[in-house]
């Protein structure tokens, strides 16, 4: 049977991928039971891919992450594979994901999942034929065949039961997926789902050439003891050293729009840029940052040094926002020492990764301090397990 989903279209790219987590550990408990197969959301729209006159709809998550290393894990397939293996562009059932209309109690909190009516407005609408059209990814000919709602409040398992039993649809999809929670964050399941989402190679290949060329770092001086095959790469925390420049991601647009207190001003970061590098005795510095030109043209200017990831605009049309946000991921990770933006997905992402490679987890989990922050706190050192 085939699993599908989706997310609340505002959603980033970074925080799809801990959906994808979550989903992956439902999927898990779903196969202790029945043949299933999770189907990859096509990506596409993102509020945060913001690059114009670039086709950015029905990406395969090829262009992305290496499906060998994710079906290591579970059974994955595209969507468009979906397509060809049953039999035409057709989901069984569609269930929307809510949480519950009376919301939950004080101190009652209880893992349920119950089909209830509709809360909000139903994104799906009735054809001639009485099949429903939707988003599905930016595939105009996908229909679904029934569509409800399902208040859920818990894990991503939670489901399972209802799948196997209340439906013999053979494609369901779960919409707003966002709305399960993880099975278990930060366990073993958790970390071999994370290990499995390997980037896709041809960006690995880039980034890496970046760092070699423009960071004088490669794998061998970094002692960074990357394995192509995830699940046999173990690496003692700490054991490796990484490249000789601070990696620095630096969150701007709505985050400064908010008047957030935990991020600070260019100024502020460019002073702890500064003597970070002093302490580490490190001369270069790689900038990820999703600052608009004028705000990146200030900072180029406190910063001359800064080194930054700048796509040509045929890069940018192959690898695509989504590749470029990777590019800048996987060098930040093999920095020698990163600092990150408060509570950004984009941070957290590094953090997994540099866990994966082995980094000292001192050099990872570090945010800057707003500036009217006297000590601020630092991101929690979520630990990796084999």
């Amino acid at each position: 049977r085939y699993l599908l989903y989706d997310v609340n279209p505002p959603e980033g790219f970074n925080l799809r991928r801990d959906v994808y987590i979550r989903i992956a550990s439902l999927l898990k408990t779903l196969l202790k039971t029945e043949e299933w197969v999770l189907v990859l959301p096509p990506w596409g729209r993102l509020y945060h891919w913001q690059s114009p006159d670039i086709h950015q709809v029905r990406i395969p998550w090829s262009e992305f992450f290496d499906l060998p290393s994710l079906n290591k894990n579970i059974p994955v397939i595209e969507y468009e594979q979906f397509i060809a293996e049953s039999g035409g562009p057709f989901i069984d059932q569609v269930y929307v994901l809510q949480s519950y209309a009376e919301g939950w109690k004080e101190g009652t909190w209880e893992e349920k999942v119950d089909e209830r009516p509709c809360i909000d407005q139903l994104l799906y609408s009735q054809d001639k034929h009485e099949y429903y059209r939707g988003w599905f990814w930016g595939y105009e000919e996908t229909r679904g065949l029934n569509v409800s709602c399902l208040s859920v409040q818990g894990s991503a398992s939670i489901v399972a039961p209802l799948l196997l039993r209340n439906t013999s649809a053979r494609s369901v999809m779960l919409d707003r997926a966002e709305n399960l929670l993880h099975d278990h964050y930060g366990g073993k399941e958790y970390w071999d789902t994370r290990r499995s989402m390997v980037f896709a190679r041809h960006l690995r290949e880039v980034g890496n050439e970046f760092r070699s060329r423009h960071l004088n770092s490669t794998d061998d001086a970094d002692r960074i003891p990357f394995q192509e095959d995830w699940t046999k790469m173990k690496v003692k925390l700490g054991s490796a050293l990484g490249g000789p420049y601070l990696g620095v991601h630096l969150r701007r647009k709505d985050f400064i729009w908010g008047h957030r207190e935990d991020v600070p001003s260019l100024e502020g970061a460019v002073r702890k840029i500064r003597s970070l590098m002093k302490i580490h005795r490190l001369d270069k510095v790689f900038v990820a940052t999703d600052a608009v030109r004028k705000e990146y043209e200030e900072l180029k200017k406190l910063l001359p040094e800064m080194v930054r990831f700048e796509p040509t605009w045929e890069e940018l049309e192959l690898y695509k926002d989504g590749g470029v946000a990777i590019i800048d991921q996987w060098i930040c990770s093999h920095a020698r020492f990163f600092i990150g933006t408060s509570v950004s997905t984009f941070s957290f992402r590094i953090h997994e990764e540099r866990e994966i490679l082995g980094l000292d987890p001192k050099t990872t989990y570090n945010r800057f301090c707003g500036d009217q922050e006297k000590a601020c706190e630092q991101p929690t050192h979520w630990k990796i397990t084999y």
